[in-house]
């Protein structure tokens, strides 16, 4: 496919680029002309991704880091900035979905799980808003996009941890636009609905009965992708997103409508 140039020359970076939806952002951000830095813990998979986008003719570089670590959030913006000359955009999309089948509910869920939830969902990007904001405003403003979910908003019997980090994240999208705004700061959430990635495809974690569940209670024709989401923050980038502050979008396929 090919995209339009409404990135053009812009400096991106994508916080929790390896795998999934932070992986198909780089990739796009990419194909519209940005220069993008992919940032993620796991330096391999980053690396394999950038090195595709180069293939493809782009501009890409891997910097590994862990959200959850202070000096390392602050390490990869600044160096993102020196290479790049600077950032006019981020995607914070940094998660630990490893434990996410262990976030059970109020009075089973262990400590441990609860703090480890909060300390990357959340205080993590906590962590890369205080990172990112000075170089943003250094270039006269820019755009941040974080990855929340449906799960801030819908009632669920399990996952507090998980829902209450998104939750969170909404708050702090918002605390950002409203302090920010009139210095050329734009924040907004996407939030997305199922979204299969490979990764979830090829870990045997996902029956194929669960995903007949998972259509049959959503209004289209087929569950969530990567790019569907990465469309998203792509314009939510681009100048085309410039009038949109403050909000956060469901890409779900209509399963949240308001």
């Amino acid at each position: 496919m090919n995209y339009a140039t409404r990135l053009q020359g812009k400096a991106v970076i994508v916080l929790g680029a390896g795998t999934g939806i932070g992986a198909s952002t780089a990739r796009r951000v990419a194909a519209e002309g940005a220069r993008v830095c992919l940032a993620d813990i796991n330096l391999d998979a980053a690396e394999a991704v950038a090195a595709d986008i180069r293939g493809a003719g782009q501009s890409a570089f891997a910097l590994a880091f862990d959200i959850a670590d202070e000096t390392s959030v602050n390490a990869v913006v600044s160096e993102a900035a020196s290479q790049l000359g600077g950032l006019d955009g981020a995607h914070i999309n940094a998660a630990d979905l490893k434990i996410i089948h262990e976030d059970s509910d109020v009075l089973s869920e262990s400590m441990a799980v609860f703090d480890r939830t909060i300390v990357v969902n959340l205080r993590g990007h906590f962590l890369a808003t205080r990172a990112l904001l000075p170089v943003l405003l250094q270039r006269g403003g820019g755009a941040l996009v974080y990855t929340s979910s449906g799960a801030a908003e819908a009632a669920e019997p399990t996952r507090p941890a998980y829902a209450m980090s998104k939750s969170g994240i909404n708050a702090l999208m918002r605390h950002v636009a409203s302090g920010w705004g009139r210095k050329g700061i734009r924040a907004n959430c996407v939030s997305p609905g199922l979204t299969i990635t490979d990764e979830m495809r090829s870990s045997g974690l996902l029956p194929p009965e669960f995903e007949k569940m998972a259509l049959a209670a959503t209004p289209h024709q087929r569950l969530g992708h990567p790019d569907d989401i990465a469309a998203m923050v792509a314009m939510l980038l681009s100048e085309d997103g410039q009038w949109i502050n403050g909000q956060a979008y469901h890409v779900d396929g209509g399963t949240v409508m308001r």
